[in-house]
């Protein structure tokens, strides 16, 4: 087969492809446009879900009437002075983007510069129009009809109306949060679905992000390197990432390296499956970024990828342990219809008096004595945590009054529900809701980090030490015998397939060490690729699981209150090690609304 060259309009068609794949790509490229040229308002306007027609129109500084055949032109731009391809301060480059949609749809591009006239070119799948006198106010106004018209087949691979439509969008929208400066007006089908004016960097963000007001503010500078923006707490999370914004130096991308690095930074305390809101605006030195290698620059290359990963890890790790307890409950909590029938007694109220039966304190709360009886037949479902003087059955009793200090964020403890939820008041008349065994999973999972973290976990030998059968697996555990013994667990060989387990982490001295031990080690070999220090603190979460107060166990109010004032003095505490949230709250506002009363 005989080598040609191929069309000029045909090439262009596929040059084309590279960086217009759907209407949303139009919008990206026609709106850096406008913010290259300096706006300070850019409407967008979509119908058809943009395949139909789409219209950016800005006020910046407009195109020259003898510059509009260039500016449709291939290879043509005014952002680029020399060979310079790596310190670049502009978004886009206006020709390349022009002569791209020109080729796979009907272009018209009219501009005005300020003191000049108007003026405006026709390019319609490939072939340029003369330029003609155009009315219009100072700046620039882009139309694109027809998109992909004469290339069908790309329209197969286009997605719904209304999906394409939605995408395009959320570009636009997505580009307005990093330009509060900018006025954005977006509107599609008809409906204007964005009217925001100048404005600060804070109105924007509460404008457009979902949540803002539970949203941890970021700001951390390092080394010319500065990451700013919103990201949720760990009790607020959504099952897609699809709220997740990335920006660097003002320029959207959906770079590999930085979703990574949001994803490290919530590992333990986002639940599996789950993602983080977030606004990051990472900032650095244009030199130190390379945004072409990706055809829409979607993707960025920074030149210490490694520096910058660990930067963002840092910063959002001190953001998520640096917060105090959030004002909002880890999930909406919607009220059941109410439906006509029998009223039956949901709960059994039991105030708490000691008895031979009940349960030892748990180690690492408080050495309470408080009285703390079982309920009749040792199943009560409600336990007060605090109990007034014994009265005749037939005396009323009042409800206990909780003492919550302002600077108790998750406040007193009133109750013990199912024997598994901490019910609590604050000083402010909200109620909180606390899992005590996720609590206190968190709150035993740092403590063992901590130690950790300064040499080792103290070790407590076990009087009988215990011979665990592993099969194969004991010559591979057995290899990890140093960075198991700095978790708290001395092992040694004990014949073909058994190690024998002499020591374990003093603060879990009452957990089964079979299961310790089996637990520790599947943290290790799991993802053996992952550094040291992350299979170490995985191990960690597992072995906090074995030495945290249960589900099922009955705490009297001393002991209840103690774990609510470790949860406030624990970072991290919003969530288990496992990720799920360790407390809720539902302030005045959010009960009445569960009433109906507002």
């Amino acid at each position: 087969m005989s080598i040609r060259l191929l069309p000029p309009e045909l090439a262009d068609r596929i040059a084309a492809g590279e960086v217009v794949e759907r209407p949303a790509a139009v919008v990206k490229e026609l709106v850096e446009n406008a913010l290259d040229a300096g706006a300070g308002r850019i409407a967008v306007t979509l119908e058809g879900g943009g395949i139909g027609r789409i219209v950016v129109e800005d006020d910046g500084a407009g195109i020259a009437a003898a510059d509009l055949e260039l500016a449709v032109a291939r290879h043509a731009t005014s952002k680029i002075l020399g060979d310079d391809l790596v310190g670049l301060r502009h978004f886009g480059f206006r020709g390349e983007a022009l002569a791209a949609i020109g080729a796979v749809a009907r272009l018209t591009l009219a501009s005005r510069p300020r003191g000049s006239d108007g003026a405006a070119i026709v390019v319609e799948h490939g072939r340029v129009g003369p330029v003609a006198p155009a009315a219009l106010n100072s700046g620039t106004r882009v139309s694109v009809e027809n998109l992909f018209a004469a290339v069908p087949a790309r329209l197969k691979f286009l997605k719904s109306t209304r999906s394409e439509g939605a995408a395009a969008a959320e570009i636009a929208r997505t580009l307005a949060m990093a330009h509060p400066e900018v006025g954005f007006v977006v509107t599609l089908e008809g409906r204007q679905l964005l009217a925001a004016p100048s404005e600060t960097e804070a109105e924007r963000q509460a404008r457009l992000l979902a949540e803002a007001g539970a949203l941890i503010k970021l700001h951390a500078v390092r080394e010319g390197m500065r990451l700013s923006g919103l990201v949720s707490p760990p009790t607020l999370s959504r099952a897609s990432a699809a709220e997740q914004h990335l920006f660097v130096n003002r320029r959207p991308v959906a770079d590999k390296l930085l979703k990574v690095a949001l994803r490290v930074a919530c590992q333990g305390l986002i639940e599996a499956g789950r993602h983080p809101i977030a606004a990051l605006f990472l900032d650095l030195p244009a030199e130190e970024v390379d945004v072409n290698v990706h055809p829409a620059k979607a993707e960025v290359r920074f030149a210490a990828p490694d520096h910058v990963r660990g930067f963002v890890i840092s910063a959002l790790r001190m953001a998520f342990g640096g917060t105090a307890l959030p004002p909002r409950p880890a999930a909406p909590i919607r009220a059941a219809p109410i439906r006509p029938g029998p009223i039956r007694p949901a709960l059994a109220l039991v105030h708490p008096r000691a008895g031979p039966g009940s349960p030892p304190a748990q180690a690492g709360l408080a050495d309470a004595t408080l009285p703390l009886p079982l309920a009749p037949s040792g199943r009560g479902v409600l336990a007060l945590a605090r109990d007034p003087a014994p009265t005749p059955a037939s005396a009323p009793t009042s409800a206990p009054t909780p003492v919550s200090a302002p600077e108790h964020p998750l406040g007193a403890a009133l109750a013990q529900v199912l024997s598994t939820y901490i019910v609590a008041e604050t000083a402010d008349g909200a109620l909180v809701l606390v899992d005590q065994h996720a609590a206190h999973e968190r709150i035993t999972h740092q403590r063992l980090a901590d130690a950790l973290a300064v040499g080792g976990v103290a070790r407590q030998a076990l009087l009988v030490p215990v011979v665990v059968e592993l099969g194969s697996r004991a010559p591979v555990l057995l290899e990890q015998a140093v960075p198991l013994a700095r978790l708290g667990l001395g092992i040694e060989p004990f014949g073909p397939g058994a190690v024998l387990v002499r020591e374990v982490p003093a603060l879990l001295a009452g957990a089964d060490p079979s299961r310790l031990l089996q637990d520790a080690a599947d943290a290790l070999e799991e993802d053996v690729a992952a550094p040291l220090a992350a299979r170490l603190d995985r191990a960690l979460a597992r072995l906090a699981c074995h030495g945290s107060v249960r589900a099922g166990r009955r705490l009297n109010g001393a002991e209840m209150d103690a774990l609510l004032r470790q949860i406030e003095s624990t970072p991290n505490a919003h969530t288990c090690s496992h990720g799920r949230p360790t407390w809720i709250r539902l302030d005045r506002a959010a009960l009445e609304k569960l009433f109906g009363r507002r």
